[in-house]
């Protein structure tokens, strides 16, 4: 696991953080009064700083291969933490409004005496925040793929095994029990800040499994302090990047109802709970407001495809949004393909999907009929494949669509690539992330054409659903 000094982080984003650190503080020099008003985390200043902030923490989440469920909400857990440390931050800046006779500084004065706590803040802490969030979610996509596996495996503890290493983590070295052991539920890793262990599968006929005993006594021994105790969580279980115990919380957080995320101390118990409720419903009207405008635009998508005479079967379910049409040149047929494929749509629409099937029968000026792709996802051009057959890896049906989208890009009308596929697992046994990221090593160490797939979308017909996992490369 790589860490990240800051010219790891998108200097853009960085850049747009130190920008909007300014508009915040701004804002806040308007503000009036002994005290901090907790409404000031609605103001749009504060609320851009907290999406930017957000934004940069959610970073590591875009190449990750985890569910979209779990993607949701690890990019839930890290706007409550970031809304919850801006306020920190604003109460450590408050005071800095008056000179040392009690009369309000000039603006100039203000914002140069509270760049120390952006450097703090927003350079030495955010360092080992993303480092910390850019672990969580790389042991969450562990989390969800040991789950998906079978029996024939344990989970092994290993730390990063060179002279960096603490102490503490060196005696978790080793760790070996089933993935349903609560062990797991506080010593999964990341255990610290910049914590480099991780979890890996072996083989029960390989490995001797450590007594449940032991094991708990020997992570109790090493992580006992106060500050080595809020890292006892396991983030693909509570689907959250960050402990509910942090630098920024306090310890009876880990027992909240409402939120198990409060403030630290500094403000009162009240502002406390008042600023964690605010914090949540501003990302949940924010969560509305983005949802409300999806609605809306398939709206009107709808109203223009119905009136379009190459399109047939428009459909549009107002409560959800879902969209789906089919223009009268897409190939339809009889065979499993199709069948699989309209039970693909069918099942997207009723998730509340958009997708809108292509013409694949328009000719070029030659007369012949140009290389095409299947549908359009919630916006998004891409090609479909059904997954009918269990393989060691996918590689050949990633290369065959890497290929199609090398047709399709190759023509003279395309002027935007695209470079998105979709897999349907009709047969939930035949889906491991293990045979994407396979396949798709296999597909470019095979093939002759440039590669154009940078996402692979797979959606899997499981018991609980349609699910999705997302693959970036």
């Amino acid at each position: 696991m790589t860490l990240a000094d800051e010219s790891a982080i998108d200097k853009k984003l960085l850049a747009k953080l130190r920008e909007r650190f300014s508009r915040m503080m701004s804002a806040l020099f308007k503000e009036d009064g002994a005290q901090l008003r907790i409404e000031i985390l609605n103001e749009p200043e504060i609320t851009d700083f907290i999406d930017t902030h957000t934004e940069i923490l959610s970073s590591p989440l875009q190449e990750s291969g985890m569910s979209e469920l779990m993607k949701t909400r690890l990019t839930e857990s890290n706007y409550i933490f970031s809304g919850i440390k801006t306020f920190h931050e604003l109460n450590e800046a408050f005071p800095s409004l008056l000179d040392e006779k009690g009369k309000r500084k000039p603006f100039e004065q203000f914002l140069n005496d509270v760049q120390k706590i952006d450097k703090t803040y927003n350079g030495n802490y955010l360092r080992a925040e993303y480092n910390f969030a850019q672990a969580s979610a790389g042991m969450a996509e562990k989390w969800e793929q040991f789950t998906e596996d079978g029996d024939d495996y344990l989970l092994q503890y290993r730390t990063a095994n060179d002279s960096k290493v603490r102490p503490e983590h060196a005696e978790l070295h080793g760790i070996t029990l089933p993935a349903e052991d609560n062990f797991w539920d506080e010593y999964f890793p990341p255990n610290g800040w910049n914590c480099r262990c991780t979890v890996v599968q072996v083989l029960k006929s390989r490995y001797e499994q450590t007594p449940h005993n032991e094991a708990m006594e020997r992570g109790q021994q090493v992580l006992q302090t106060d500050k080595q105790k809020m890292f006892r969580f396991n983030p693909g279980k509570a689907g959250s990047s960050f402990p509910a115990h942090n630098p920024y919380t306090i310890s009876r957080c880990t027992t909240c109802d409402l939120a198990k995320l409060n403030l630290a101390s500094g403000v009162t118990d009240n502002e406390l709970c008042a600023a964690c409720q605010l914090v949540r419903q501003c990302y949940e009207g924010k969560t509305r407001k983005s949802e409300q405008r999806r609605i809306e635009e398939n709206r009107k998508q709808y109203d223009r495809l119905s009136k379009d005479k190459r399109y047939k079967d428009v459909e549009f379910d107002p409560k959800t949004g879902a969209l789906k049409a089919t223009h009268i040149g897409h190939n339809e047929g009889k065979d499993e393909g199709f069948r699989l494929e309209k039970k693909l749509v069918d099942s997207l629409y009723a998730c509340g999907h958009s997708v809108i099937l292509c013409d694949e029968q328009k000719k070029g000026k030659d007369g012949n009929v140009l290389a095409s792709l299947d549908m359009v996802l919630d916006g998004v051009l891409m090609d479909i494949k059904s997954i009918t057959k269990d393989k060691a890896h996918y590689g050949s049906a990633i290369r065959s669509k890497n290929n199609q989208l090398a047709r399709y890009n190759d023509r003279t009308d395309v002027h935007k690539d695209a470079d998105t596929i979709c897999l349907y697992f009709d047969d939930p046994t035949t889906f491991t992330p293990k045979k994407i990221k396979d396949g798709y090593a296999y597909m470019k160490s095979k093939t002759s054409k440039a590669v154009y797939v940078n996402r692979i979308i797979c959606f899997i017909n499981s018991a609980k659903g349609l699910e999705t996992r997302t693959f970036d490369f």
